[in-house]
This record gives C-alpha cells, sequence and structure tokens, in this order.
C-alpha cells in the first residue's frame, strides 16, 4: 500500500511524446479506504481509517485526509490515533476488496493479455501490442482510468514508462487520480531528482549507509564510482542500484503470473491457550483460505499452519497432500493435523492457515473421491451466497466459538464475519460430524 500523501503530485504536461512509454504500472488510490467509501460516501473528504479498533491492530489502509497527518499502513492503531485524534475509524471487509480487485483486473486483462498481477490493487501492462486497438499510452491509460472508475467508482492512477521501475515511480508520483507518462528519453530527468531512498532495495540500513558517503539523490548513486559503492553495499546491491540510477531495468512483464500462495491468519487480543478455541479458528482460517481458492479457480497441495506465541517465537509447519485440493474441510482436517503434531503449546499470539503449490482446478478423476460430500456442500454454500450475500449461513461450530468469546477482533461482529470468514464450509450431507458439520440458518432467510 502506498504512503504518499499527494504532495509531490505530478501529472503528464500536454504533447508528451509517449510512445516509448509501453509499459504501464496501475496502482488503485487508498485502494481498502475508497472501497470502504463507497458504503460511506458522507466520509469523502475526511481522515478515514481502516483498521480493527483493537490494542494490537495496525493500519490496513487510511485516506489521503489521514496520511497526511502521518498515517500509514502497518502502523499500530494506537499511533495513528495519536497523530490524528480526529480520524474515523472503519473495519476492513476484505471480501469486498477481493470483489473490486477482480473487477479492476479484468478491465486490465481487456485490454492486454501481458497483464503483471504485483497486488490487490496494483499491476504492470505491457501495452505495445494494444497500442493499435486503443491509441497510445496516454490514451490507454485514460481509457482504463475512465473505465475503472465507471464500473467500480474506484479512482486508478497510472504510470507509463520503458521499464517497470520508472513506471512504479510514476503511478506513485501521480498520486492520486493522476496519469504521468515518462519518455525513454526523459527518463533521467525525472530519476535523478528523486531521492536515493526512491530506488528499489533502498532499505533503512543501505540507506544510512549511502548517507554516509553523502549520497542524497538518485543522481548522486549514479555519479559515484560503482568500486566506492560495492565497498559500502556490497557488489550485487551496489551494481542493481546503479542500473536502476541511470534507468535500466531489463525485466519484462510478466503476464499471466497468479499468486504463489493463498493464506490468512488471526493476531489475537490476547494470548489465546485453549485448544478447542484455535481449533475454531483453525476451521474459519481454512474455510476463508478454501474460498479463496475456489474464487481463483485454483487448488492448493501443501498445507501450512503458521503458530506466533506470546514472546514472538514463530514456526511454521506443512504437509503435502496426495491431491491437491479447495475443500475448506481437507484442509481444516490437515492442518489440524498439522497443529496437534506439534505437541503442547504455549498460549498463541497469532495462527494463520496458507495453502502453497497451487495449480489450475480440474475435474477429479478418481474412481472415487472421500471429499465429494464436502465438495457439494461447499459449492452449494456458494451459490446460497452468491444468490443471497455473505452472512446468510454459517458453521454453528463458529457461531459457538465466538459466543463464548474467542478473544479474537471476530468476536465483535460474530455473526457476520464468522460466515464472511469462514466462507463455504460445510452442508446438506454434512450430518456425520454434528460439531464440524452443522450449519445453521440466520437471519431469517435460508
Amino acid at each position: 500500500m502506498s504512503k504518499q500523501d499527494g504532495s509531490g503530485r505530478q501529472t503528464t504536461a500536454p504533447g508528451v511524446d509517449d510512445s516509448t512509454a509501453t509499459i504501464l504500472h496501475a496502482d488503485l488510490d487508498a485502494f481498502f479506504a475508497s472501497v470502504e467509501l463507497l458504503e460511506h460516501p458522507e466520509l469523502v473528504g475526511k481522515p478515514v481509517i481502516v483498521t480493527h479498533d483493537s490494542a494490537r491492530a495496525v493500519v490496513t489502509a487510511a485516506t489521503y485526509e489521514a496520511r497526511k497527518y502521518g498515517v500509514n499502513s502497518a502502523m499500530p492503531t494506537a499511533r495513528a490515533k495519536q497523530l490524528c485524534p480526529q480520524a474515523i475509524i472503519l473495519e476492513p471487509h476484505f471480501e469486498r476488496y477481493q470483489h473490486f480487485s477482480r473487477v479492476v483486473m479484468g478491465v486490465f486483462d481487456d485490454v492486454t493479455p501481458r497483464v503483471e498481477k504485483v497486488g490487490i490493487d496494483e499491476a504492470f501492462l505491457d501495452v505495445s501490442g494494444a497500442t493499435r486497438v486503443f491509441g497510445g499510452p496516454i490514451a490507454i491509460g485514460q481509457h482504463i482510468r475512465r473505465r475503472v472508475r465507471d464500473e467500480t467508482g474506484l479512482v486508478v492512477s497510472i504510470g507509463a514508462a520503458a521499464t517497470k521501475f520508472v513506471a512504479k515511480l510514476a503511478s506513485g508520483r501521480s498520486k492520486p487520480d493522476g496519469l504521468l507518462v515518462i519518455p525513454a528519453d526523459g527518463t533521467l530527468d525525472f530519476l535523478h531528482p528523486l531521492p536515493m531512498s526512491a530506488l528499489w532495495g533502498v532499505g533503512g540500513k543501505t540507506e544510512e549507509q549511502l548517507a554516509r558517503l553523502g549520497i542524497r539523490t538518485i543522481a548522486d548513486v549514479a555519479r559515484m564510482p560503482l568500486p566506492a559503492l560495492e565497498r559500502s553495499i556490497g557488489t550485487a546491491s551496489a551494481r542493481r542500484l546503479h542500473e536502476l540510477s541511470w534507468g535500466r531495468d531489463p525485466r519484462a512483464v510478466e503476464g499471466l503470473v497468479g499468486e504463489k500462495s493463498i493464506g490468512h491468519e488471526e493476531t489475537f487480543s490476547t494470548d489465546i491457550a485453549d485448544p478447542a478455541t484455535l481449533r475454531r479458528e483453525l476451521l474459519r482460517l481454512s474455510s476463508m483460505v478454501a474460498r479463496r481458492l475456489r474464487a481463483q479457480g485454483v487448488t492448493g497441495r501443501t498445507v501450512v499452519l503458521k503458530l506466533r506465541y506470546g514472546d514472538f517465537t514463530t514456526i511454521t509447519r506443512s504437509r503435502t497432500l496426495a491431491e491437491p485440493t479447495s475443500v475448506a474441510r481437507r484442509i481444516y482436517e490437515e492442518v489440524a493435523d498439522v497443529y496437534a503434531a506439534v505437541g503442547p503449546h504455549r498460549p498463541v499470539r497469532l495462527i494463520g492457515v496458507r495453502m502453497e503449490q497451487l495449480t489450475d482446478a480440474a475435474p477429479a478423476a478418481a474412481l472415487w473421491d472421500d471429499d465429494e460430500d464436502w465438495r457439494e456442500a461447499e459449492s452449494v454454500m456458494d451459490a446460497v451466497h452468491e444468490r443471497f450475500g455473505r452472512g446468510v449461513i454459517a458453521p454453528a461450530s463458529l457461531l459457538g466459538g465466538a459466543r463464548a468469546g474467542r478473544g479474537a477482533r471476530a468476536e465483535r461482529d460474530a455473526g457476520a464475519r464468522a460466515e464472511r470468514d469462514a466462507g463455504r464450509g460445510a452442508g446438506a450431507r454434512a450430518e456425520r460430524d454434528v460439531e464440524a458439520r452443522k450449519y445453521t440458518a440466520r437471519d431469517g432467510r435460508a
């Protein structure tokens, strides 16, 4: 998520030659916050922070109005409130973000097949093959921005350049709600005045080392003799930064690049030691993961458990399945076995479930399918949710766990969030396991 507050905004001047700027970086402005404002238009123009309002929560997103007070994503919520006491807190709704992301990425795919999705809210596009249909990069950028706004109500900022690195910098400089094109012959004029921290790979430690050499801008990096850079930050880092400082970035846009893993995790407001509570959380997280797998048309073969204890010690354990799956119950049973195999647990601060080795989903070819009942039930659940919305039905075990007080932030809205995050668990033919497979109708529907 960008930390830009819009104070250094640049946009393309009329008459710019865009013929060499065929790599676009498209980045939705304050994405999570903007999605929430679609439901709260009365808050547009006000400092809004998207976060769970709890002691250990961190900021998910902030509007540009809040960013001007120094509020940034990943900042502790308590600190954000200190910086901006008048900020309005909104709870995040991740299924909404996933929905709008799919719509926006569909717009990108309609323009070019060479789309590299690098996050839920950003992507690189190689539009060199699309210019005959849509016009030059400026026209393509305007077309994308117009479609995104018309179809979602969201705003996307776009940078266009001859390389991925410069295109991404340009999109950041164009925020909010801008389009900035950097022709190949204007690359150094754009790059060199920027602070050296704008270079990819310059973190806090590298920035300190470069500052000791008197380096402040990208131009300073470009002018520094390479041997001196190598002595300060190492050969590999020095050569990479030196190339970037001269605008050289040979990486192509890698089309059809998907997620390498899908996972969810939960940080508890107080450390949890109760095994039953942790198993309920594993069921909830497994269902979230399964829902995303099905939504993306993929299956996973390796299930990963993540545990972080009160002293911040973190462990991960994994198990590779005989067959890939997107069935929530199968994921839960496997990760629960992995959890049990770890042995006695100290109080847990964070728990997570992740699926790796993702492949495109395909019809089962086996003569029998141990998960057939569950797969069919979850498909029915998907259809119910698609028709009636999320929050219609949920696992009784999760609802009960929320009422008992899981200690997690989900406790505050057990009804809607239990289903939303649990996803499409079991259903129609699940009587054989009452605790985990019984579902209950809510809200007078279903």
